[in-house]
């Protein structure tokens, strides 16, 4: 196991372990408690994680955007709702220089409907469809899979409602967890939370059921009931869990448009063969969901073992000022994610192997190799040498440990014969070439070994 893989999986698995209270005992220069450096190992998966993205939003239509890391504070106690646990005690929030409120990002579809609604994208053809893969931040206490600083992918498709558009929002997410290798090992689970009416008699039911059980509740759980009941469902104190157990169930509550409505939906998942689980208690985490709640989760992993969801926003633009617009999407933790595909032992591509170490004996030999490296490179091949080591034998040792297809060497002979050696560092053997024909003979062998390399002819 290389010092990478060793390092990214303290940080996967086992960072977090202690309590806020030993926080203050964490020595300088390293970094804050619930971060973590992506180390280049652990930086293959989110290369991987990103190329899937990409590829499969384009072929759905989807265009990438970017907002700010902070915004101001009102996005998101409007938006994702003041009674939540992120506005209430996980926001990083601060003032700027004139007394402004501004929050860093704790998640991505709140100021993507704020873009929508400042640049006028009701303007252009709906549904308007919009991906992004960001940093967010959130204090909370670290653990594995959940992080202060953690990147997401998500998507948004705004602008229109229909039944089939939340079965292929729910497509697009199952076939990037196919391409990422992980989702025999995850169960899709989906409800309907109705409208606006139907949660707010729900949620008089939810208190009804509960006065004289409030000694069963954790404290944070009290707090839930009176400011908003429905975070209760998302409860994961044991004694609440159990309560909700006999709850009664949103399905019961909702409107006979909203049940036709999931209906049509499980319709289409069955029609694309995607298997689901129906969960009543199932609300996701922020207030602005309505009609379609759905996520992937592990459910051979306890706590953490959500992968990724989503859900109907048709609220949430006009919350920020903009004309009644309907809205779903979905959004995945990349750092979940790669825990999971680490767990089925997914294995990524390598983009960064080197295919040919440069190995030289002499000033005359270095000036050569210079050159060199740099056609080499031009030529999409990942070449390196040229350094200070004195002897070919050290050189070799240095090829070795970045373990290289092939060595080119370069000494005081075959610069006065104007050649080199091509050896191929896999079976030992060598053969010596003119120079001019050393970059076209490493790419043929980089070929012939079907290695991965970039060739500047082709589009990117």
């Amino acid at each position: 196991m290389s010092a990478d893989e060793k390092t990214n999986k303290n940080l996967y698995v086992e960072d977090g372990d202690e309590g806020d209270e030993n926080e203050g005992r964490v020595p300088p220069f390293q970094t804050p408690k619930g971060v973590h450096d992506i180390l280049p190992h652990d930086h293959e998966y989110y290369t991987y994680i990103k190329k899937i993205v990409r590829h499969r939003c384009r072929q759905a239509g989807f265009k990438r955007i970017s907002t700010p890391i902070f915004e101001y504070t009102e996005v998101f106690k409007r938006t994702v709702g003041e009674a939540t646990d992120i506005v209430t005690k996980e926001m990083y929030t601060f003032e700027d220089r004139k007394g402004r409120s501004l929050t860093l990002k704790p998640e991505g579809t709140a100021p993507v409907c704020r873009a929508y609604v400042q640049h006028g994208m009701h303007n252009l053809p709906q549904p308007v469809e919009l991906y992004y893969i960001e940093p967010f931040f959130r204090y909370e206490r670290p653990q594995a899979g959940r992080y202060r600083q953690f990147w997401q992918f998500g998507f948004e498709l705004i602008g229109e409602t229909d039944s089939a558009l939340d079965a292929q929002v729910i497509l697009l997410a199952y076939r990037i967890y196919q391409d990422l290798g992980i989702a025999d090992g995850l169960k899709l689970q989906i409800n309907n939370i109705g409208d606006l009416e139907s949660r707010k008699v729900y949620a008089e039911a939810l208190r009804d059921y509960y006065y004289g059980k409030e000694r069963y509740l954790s404290d944070e759980d009290k707090a839930r009931l009176q400011k908003n009941p429905l975070r209760i469902l998302d409860s994961k104190h044991e004694d609440t869990m159990i309560l909700n157990q006999s709850a009664p169930k949103f399905k019961d509550f909702i409107s006979k448009e909203s049940k036709e409505y999931h209906e049509e939906v499980l319709m289409f998942l069955r029609d694309l063969k995607i298997p689901y689980v129906e969960n009543d208690n199932l609300v996701r985490g922020l207030d602005y969901y309505n009609q379609t709640v759905f996520e992937f989760y592990d459910e051979k992993k306890g706590g953490q073992n959500s992968v990724g969801g989503g859900g109907r926003f048709d609220g949430l633009i006009e919350l920020l000022g903009g004309q009644p617009t309907p809205a779903i999407g979905f959004g995945m933790g990349l750092e979940r994610v790669i825990a999971q595909m680490k767990r089925n032992k997914v294995r990524v591509p390598s983009k960064d192997d080197l295919h040919v170490f440069i190995a030289q004996l002499g000033k005359e030999a270095k000036r050569l190799s210079i050159p060199l490296i740099d056609k080499l490179r031009e030529k999409g091949i990942k070449a390196m040498g040229a350094l200070g080591k004195p002897a070919i034998k050290n050189q070799l040792k240095i090829a070795d440990r970045f373990k290289v297809p092939y060595c080119v060497l370069i000494g005081e002979t075959e610069v006065r014969e104007g050649k080199a050696i091509i050896r191929d560092m896999s079976v030992g053997t060598q053969t010596t070439v003119a120079f001019d024909k050393v970059v076209p003979e490493i790419i043929k062998r980089i070929g012939e070994k079907n290695l991965d390399f970039y060739n500047p002819s082709e589009p990117v």
